[in-house]
C-alpha cells in the first residue's frame, strides 16, 4: 500500500546556474603583458633628440638662467625625458609611463605651441628669447630654435599619441593636477621678474605676463584667461581619448 501523497510540498531549492560574470575593473594591460614596440621606440627617440636638440640651442643663443625660465623650454626638457624613458619601455618590452604623466607633457608641449603660434607669433615687437629686436631670418639659428620648440616637436608628441598610443587612458580626474604646473610657473614668473631690477629687459619673459605694463590686475586676468583655455584643451584631449581608435599594434 503505496503512502499518500502529501497536499504540501516543500519548495525545492533553485539549482545553481552558472555563475554571473561581472566586469572587472582591472585594465588589460595588468594581465596581458606588454611587447617590444621598435616602431614606437624610434619616433620617441628621434622625438626626444629633437626636443633636446632646441633646448641646447637656446642655451647657446642665450645665457642659460635666461633660457631655462621659458616654459616651452622648460617643456622641451620634460618631453626629453619623458621621450627617452618611454622608447626605453617600448623597446625593452615594458609597460608604458602613467598616462597622468605622458597626458601632462602632451598638454605642456601643445600649450606651448598654441601661445606661440596664436599669441607671440605676430606681435610687435616681435617675440624673442634671446630678447633681439628684429625678427628671426628664417632658417637662421633662433628661427630654428623656436620651430622646433613650438612647432617640430608638439607635432611630433601630438603624432606620437594619435598614432603609437593606446585610446582611453587619460581620464578626466588628471586635468585639475595637471594644471599644478601652469600654475607654479606663474608663481616662478612673477616672483622672478620681483627680484630683476625694473630696466632688465629679461624682467618678463612673456607680454601678456609684463605686469608692469598692463598692471597686476591684468596680468592676472591673462593668467586665468589662459588657464582656463588649458583646462578646455586638458578636457579636450581627455574626451577626444575616449571617442578616438586604439591605433597600436604588435611591433609599432
Amino acid at each position: 500500500m503505496t503512502a499518500p501523497i502529501p497536499r504540501d510540498i516543500p519548495d525545492l531549492p533553485a539549482v545553481p546556474g552558472p555563475p554571473l560574470l561581472l566586469p572587472a575593473p582591472v585594465p588589460a594591460t595588468a594581465v596581458v603583458a606588454p611587447v617590444r614596440r621598435p616602431v614606437a621606440a624610434v619616433f620617441r627617440l628621434l622625438t626626444a633628440v629633437a626636443a633636446a636638440g632646441g633646448v641646447a640651442l637656446e642655451l647657446l643663443l642665450g645665457t642659460p638662467a635666461r633660457m631655462l625660465s621659458y616654459f616651452s623650454v622648460q617643456t622641451g626638457v620634460l618631453l626629453t625625458l619623458v621621450m627617452l624613458l618611454s622608447s626605453a619601455r617600448a623597446w625593452r618590452a615594458r609597460r608604458p609611463l602613467p598616462s597622468a604623466v605622458t597626458g601632462a607633457a602632451l598638454l605642456y608641449a601643445l600649450t606651448s605651441a598654441l601661445v606661440y603660434h596664436l599669441l607671440l607669433g605676430h606681435t610687435t615687437p616681435p617675440f624673442s628669447m634671446t630678447g633681439a629686436t628684429t625678427p628671426p631670418e628664417r632658417w637662421h639659428a633662433q628661427w630654428a630654435a623656436l620651430q622646433i620648440l613650438h612647432t617640430l616637436v608638439p607635432a611630433a608628441a601630438l603624432l606620437d599619441w594619435l598614432l603609437l598610443t593606446p585610446a582611453t587612458r587619460l581620464h578626466l580626474r588628471q586635468t585639475a593636477a595637471w594644471l599644478l604646473y601652469p600654475l607654479a610657473y606663474l608663481t616662478f614668473s612673477l616672483t622672478r621678474a620681483a627680484f630683476l631690477p625694473p630696466a632688465s629687459p629679461s624682467r618678463y619673459l612673456y607680454p601678456f605676463l609684463d605686469a608692469t605694463a598692463h598692471g597686476y590686475r591684468s596680468t592676472l586676468a591673462n593668467a586665468l584667461l589662459l588657464g582656463l583655455a588649458i583646462y578646455a584643451l586638458a578636457v579636450l584631449l581627455v574626451a577626444l581619448d575616449r571617442t578616438r581608435p586604439t591605433p597600436v599594434r604588435h611591433g609599432a
